[in-house]
């Protein structure tokens, strides 16, 4: 039986030069006790979301409250892609944003930034900001223990498409998801680190927002024949380049 595997909030080495307990945070430890019902000495994972894990065991019987758990040894845990992927999404309804996150981080990007465009359907609204970022946080966290990252992606906070365009670093690769006129990804040369992918809502980018894109270095990229969902072009886009150039396929060269 595979071990469950959480995140915790704390330095894993430092604790494991210590007296190696760590507390898991309070959703963590119901869920180590309500769902999973472990009992004192179960093995787990723990991993701080900065590239350290660590085979544990529950120090005590789960129970209500906060559950302590003891390390037990450093574990080597899954690189991360040899391609570092930007994802930058344009904001969609609440369940197609929450699909697109969730497995690109599955599929391993480095870094997600929201970004509100013209033809989004969900606008901008200062007052929940941060728990939008908050609740995007959380679906990457239980995306990456389940899938076995023990490096959880950054986020950036949500901001007009304009404004991170220009002021966006320009080293790297970058394209835009566009429609039959652009390029196909197999037709391209192996990027250079990072790969950024512009991904629009649903309706796509506004053809200004799509020419203010490529005015700043975005390569307009056809992904087939048919009109995807925008969370389905995200999922598909991320394969795709981790296919070519990443760790799904051979990679370049």
């Amino acid at each position: 039986m595979r071990e469950p595997r959480f995140l915790v909030d704390a330095d894993l080495a430092r604790h494991f030069s210590g007296d190696r307990r760590v507390v898991l945070g309070s959703d963590a430890s119901r869920h180590a006790a309500a769902v999973l019902r472990l009992k004192a000495g179960a093995p787990i994972r723990v991993f701080d979301g900065r590239g350290g894990e660590y085979r544990a065991k529950l120090a005590v019987a789960a129970r209500r409250g906060d559950v302590e758990v003891e390390l037990v040894e450093p574990l080597s845990g899954l690189p991360e892609s040899p391609l570092p992927v930007v994802l930058a999404l344009g904001v969609s309804r609440g369940d197609r944003m929450d699909l697109a996150i969730q497995k690109s981080v599955e599929l391993g990007v480095a870094r997600i930034v929201p970004l509100w465009t013209v033809r989004g359907v969900v606008r901008p609204e200062p007052r929940k900001a941060g728990d939008r970022l908050a609740r995007w946080r959380r679906i990457a966290e239980g995306a990456c223990e389940q899938c076995g990252r023990n490096r959880v992606p950054a986020f950036e906070s949500p901001q007009p498409l304009v404004e991170w365009l220009a002021r966006r670093p320009r080293e790297g690769t970058a394209i835009r998801l566009a429609g039959a006129g652009g390029r196909t990804f197999a037709s391209l040369p192996a990027p250079g680190p990072p790969l950024t992918l512009l991904v629009g809502p649903e309706g796509g980018l506004d053809p200004r927002e799509a020419e203010r894109a490529d005015a700043s270095g975005f390569v307009p990229v056809r992904l087939g024949p048919r009109v995807m969902r925008t969370e389905t072009a995200a999922i598909t886009a991320v394969a795709a380049a981790q296919l070519l150039w990443g760790d799904l396929g051979p990679g370049p060269g």
